[in-house]
């Protein structure tokens, strides 16, 4: 494995480059259609996807490659260390002309993110991290906010989850939608929200990048049972995550569990 600085000089290079292509779409009305699934995706999901791709393996052939726009290789699950991208997650919000959106890039190894690149171009946001280093927006150290109770704590996560009774009557101040998970999930590492959650269904793509820059930041992101995400697996799609301070984190996951219980006791998807 190449060291974590060269790795994340490369990652900010493709990162940035990949932004200011995808920037060049954005609000342009690209052409988009659905993938089975009934996903969006763009030209210029694609046209980030190529350019990611081939500069990224072109420097680290030996590596794997993981993104949400290739057809998944499962020789990745052979190799200790991988690409994982997803070239612009908050394609929703890309086709609404909603800033929020981000390339989202990370480095895997041994099943955990050892660097992270997020850029938002539209917002001029580029958040960075390497294990054990910190987590940055540009040269400024990240931290997560540390409030320790529920009332008055900035939520966000996924509308139906929302409008959950329990949550509503916890004191937490309810946040709008953000289309990018990766997005929602950096915002508690920046200190836009308290807390952040995501409903099952997300893929590795989706965490990887957040995942680092939370952790290293102070914060933690992990499943329901307190665990946090592997990556490179066979599968990579993960159950209900959570995100905060680890004080936060612990009553978060409380009541997650109660709305999951909640929720599958009125026949709503878990």
């Amino acid at each position: 494995m190449s060291s974590a600085e060269d790795d994340l000089a490369l990652l900010t290079e493709a990162a940035l480059a990949g932004g200011q292509l995808a920037l060049s779409f954005f609000r342009r009305n690209p052409n988009a259609w659905s993938k089975a699934g009934g996903s969006p995706v763009t030209e210029a999901d694609m046209a980030v996807d190529t350019l990611l791709r081939t500069s990224l393996l072109a420097k680290r052939p030996h590596y794997g490659w993981l993104s949400e726009e290739t057809a998944d290789d499962p020789v990745r699950c052979e190799r200790d260390t991988i690409f994982v991208a997803d070239p612009i997650d908050g394609t929703r919000g890309f086709i609404q002309g909603d800033d929020r959106w981000c390339v989202s890039l990370a480095i895997v190894h041994g099943g955990r993110p050892k660097v992270a690149v997020l850029y938002a171009p539209a917002r001029d946001e580029l958040l960075t991290a390497r294990a054990g280093e910190g987590a940055h927006l540009r040269a400024g150290r990240l931290d997560v906010l540390h409030r320790t109770k529920l009332v008055g704590a900035r939520i966000a996560g996924p509308r139906g989850w929302l409008k959950s009774p329990m949550l509503k009557e916890s004191g937490a101040e309810i946040q709008s939608h953000v289309p990018s998970l990766a997005y929602r999930f950096a915002s508690v590492a920046t200190g836009g929200f308290d807390m952040a959650f995501s409903s099952p269904g997300a893929h590795d793509w989706d965490l990887a990048a957040s995942d680092l820059l939370v952790h290293e930041a102070g914060g933690r992101l992990t499943d329901i049972s307190g665990k946090v995400p592997s990556y490179n697996r066979a599968s990579t799609t993960h159950g209900v995550l959570a995100a905060a301070n680890p004080e936060l984190l612990s009553k978060l996951l409380a009541m997650l569990a109660e709305v999951a219980r909640e929720r599958a006791g009125a026949g709503l998807p878990v």
